[in-house]
């Protein structure tokens, strides 16, 4: 009560030209202050995985001093396949303690938008398909920041599942499916997380633009939920002033540099002035902001300094992206390489060369450096082994470059569309030698490592992927290369799955990395050479074909006027799971270079916890992630969902009785499912 006595007291000093500035945007990424009363400016940031950089006030020109060089931090995606909570918590204290360093009070993110199809372009921002590992991987990561006086703001609220027309597209979907799948990670975010702001989302539910939904920010947000933070818009996803200014929204942000001519700022004086709109809507906002304000101790002089920059963060990035990679298959234990006996290693594929921190729309980067795979491998082997490299496949062309930020147009053409693949002849014959010439080079070579998979341009906000092929023709590229090398590792980085069909029967050993930070060369480094033993899991289903995705099978993917979500609650494993779809690789796999077993699976229902034993049945240290699914008896039509896990690091020959707790609802009959994966069961009651 202290605190709203306080923001109450703020309120009535000031005049409505200053409570109107303090709700929208006076400069691209900040509100205006009032400095009479010591009231400074609420300052915004991307991103997820680090500072965005500094852009000029009012226009999207960057300003391009030194100082605002960050820690690159791995991709969402790859922080949720470590099934780490502790290492969510950590991500989102070496974040909180940048964004602070940096001087800014919001980070914008994180995103928790359930993967309903791998074609989103935002996808590499989100944690998974399912809204249980989202939300336990979510809650800690919100804490960690907030630890260092700065909001996190959890994002994109709601049912932000595609780019294309982002703007405009209303999605049509059922209540129970909203609820049991796309909003239990926002109602953790505020009701455990204690999230201190939600960002709303561009597209529509139920015709009404989200950023004004009432069914939305007031029923469901502020009513049901309780949430007494702050609501800021998407950039530029307010479209109408009555609406906006009547609905729970507090602040309005955008892309363009008219801040006065904002629906919340001049055209809403005037409605006020007019008799129109009541100030007391204006005054709830402020309020809510001055809270805000209250809680980062932005008014008492008593606020965290914060740092970036630290050796402390790199090397939390350096853990993250260790735990992130995921041992797809490993036939004949092609992996992990045999460091004594290697004397010349050819790298094929531009990812291991590729530098993707300043790239992907406004998760974008200025990272301090990035440690690429070439320059990993070549770190941890040192002078006596060669590492070569060549590129293997020609990236499409760029089209010209503006001098400004992408975002300077980023509200035309309704956001966002389907990004399109270029087909020139003179392209593929320029492939088609290059990949000739990767052939031949290959053969001179004992051990070669293709390194490709996707980038920024394909994994990119603005953009939703066409297809789940490997762009730039690297299917080809795969094929011929193993037929002269069957033993080559192929290490595929990217944000979403990709369709592996044509070559994955050939490949003996397939690892997925991520855009995993500026220290991701060095993780995957790590694990080729069997320096560490990975332990990632995939947070997602990768599917063998598109249309195995049940948003592209029965529902529909991308909508432009209207998105029917007719796959209801059969999201990724769920669908697979109740029609009896085999996945390429299921949600939850992700192999070890050691080997686990279970045992004495007990069950205590009174206090929603499982002990089993794990023990390490191999020859090296390793982390284990058990997976707890249940089926509900009473609803017969969900075959498994997730509803706990824990990671467990076991030497050779340890046993460890590890306890699960899971999430189930009184009253509810259950059945338990423990294994490695959700198609690896070992244990069930």
């Amino acid at each position: 009560m202290q605190r709203k006595d306080q923001a109450k007291k703020i309120l009535k000093e000031l005049t409505l030209d200053e409570k109107i500035g303090m709700i929208h945007g006076a400069q691209l990424f900040q509100t205006a202050g009032v400095e009479r009363l010591g009231i400074p400016p609420l300052k915004f940031s991307d991103g997820p995985m680090g500072v965005r950089q500094e852009f000029e006030p009012d226009s999207w020109a960057t300003i391009n001093h030194t100082d605002d060089y960050v820690t690159y931090m791995p991709c969402i995606s790859a922080l949720a396949a470590t099934w780490n909570r502790k290492l969510s918590s950590d991500m989102g204290n070496v974040l909180g303690e940048e964004f602070r360093g940096r001087g800014k009070d919001m980070l914008l993110g994180p995103g928790v938008n359930i993967k309903r199809s791998p074609l989103c372009g935002r996808n590499f921002e989100y944690f998974s398909e399912d809204p249980y590992l989202t939300k336990e991987m979510a809650v800690p990561y919100i804490q960690g920041v907030q630890n260092w006086d700065v909001a996190a703001c959890v994002k994109h609220f709601a049912v932000n599942n595609q780019e294309t027309e982002r703007l405009w597209v209303n999605v049509e979907i059922d209540e129970d499916v909203l609820r049991k799948i796309y909003l239990p990670a926002f109602h953790d975010a505020v009701t455990e997380g204690d999230v201190y702001a939600v960002m709303g989302a561009y597209n529509k539910i139920r015709d009404e633009h989200c950023c004004q939904s009432d069914f939305l920010l007031k029923d469901i947000l502020r009513e049901e939920w309780g949430f007494e933070g702050v609501v800021v818009s998407d950039w530029g996803a307010v479209h109408d002033t009555e609406k906006a200014a009547n609905s729970q929204l507090d602040v309005e942000m955008s892309v363009t540099s008219d801040f006065d001519d904002y629906f919340m700022a001049n055209p809403l004086k005037k409605k006020i002035e007019a008799g129109e709109i009541s100030e007391e809507v204006v005054d709830q906002k402020v309020l809510h902001i001055l809270e805000l304000m209250i809680r980062l101790h932005m008014l008492d002089g008593k606020r965290k300094s914060g740092a970036y920059n630290t050796p402390e963060h790199r090397q939390k990035a350096l853990e993250i992206a260790e735990e992130s990679v995921i041992l797809l298959k490993n036939e004949d234990h092609t992996l992990p390489l045999k460091k004594e006996e290697l004397k010349k290693i050819l790298l094929v594929g531009r990812n291991a060369e590729e530098i993707h921190s300043n790239n992907g729309g406004s998760a974008e980067i200025k990272a301090l450096y990035e440690i690429t795979p070439l320059m990993g491998l070549k770190t941890h082997l040192g002078g006596n082994v060669q590492v070569d490299y060549i590129e293997g496949y020609e990236k499409d062309p760029k089209k010209e470059e503006s001098d400004t930020n992408w975002q300077e147009t980023s509200l035309e053409n309704g956001g966002g569309s389907v990004k399109q693949q270029q087909e020139d002849e003179a392209l593929k014959e320029k492939r088609a030698a290059m990949r000739k010439a990767a052939v031949e080079k290959a053969k001179e070579y004992e051990t070669v490592i293709y390194i490709g998979g996707l980038d920024h341009d394909h994994d990119s906000e603005g953009n939703d992927r066409p297809d789940m092929k490997l762009p730039y023709e690297q299917d080809e590229l795969i094929k011929e290369l193993l037929e002269v090398k069957p033993d080559m590792p192929v290490v595929l980085i990217g944000g979403t799955p990709v369709e592996m069909g044509e070559w994955i029967d050939q490949a003996k050993a397939v690892v997925w990395g991520w855009y995993a930070g500026m220290e991701g060369g060095n993780a995957m480094a790590e694990v080729l050479l069997g320096e560490i033993n990975p332990s990632g899991k995939l947070p997602e289903t990768f599917y063998k074909t598109l249309s195995d995705c049940s948003a592209h099978c029965i529902g529909e993917f991308p909508g432009t006027d209207k998105v029917r979500y007719a796959e209801g609650i059969y999201v990724g494993y769920r669908y697979n799971d109740k029609f009896h779809i085999e996945p390429q690789f299921c949600f939850g796999h992700g192999l070890s270079y050691t080997t686990f077993e279970y045992s004495n699976l007990a069950l205590d229902r009174t206090n929603r916890a499982i002990t089993l034993c794990v023990k390490n049945t191999g020859d090296v240290e390793g982390s284990e992630i058990v997976q707890v699914y249940v089926h509900r008896e009473n609803e017969p039509d969900i075959i498994k969902e997730l509803a706990g896990f824990e990671k467990v690091s076991l030497k050779p020959g340890e046993e460890k009785q590890i306890t699960v707790n899971v999430e189930i609802e009184n009253g509810f009959t259950c059945r338990f499912f423990v294994g490695s994966s959700s198609r690896d069961i070992r244990l069930m009651d």
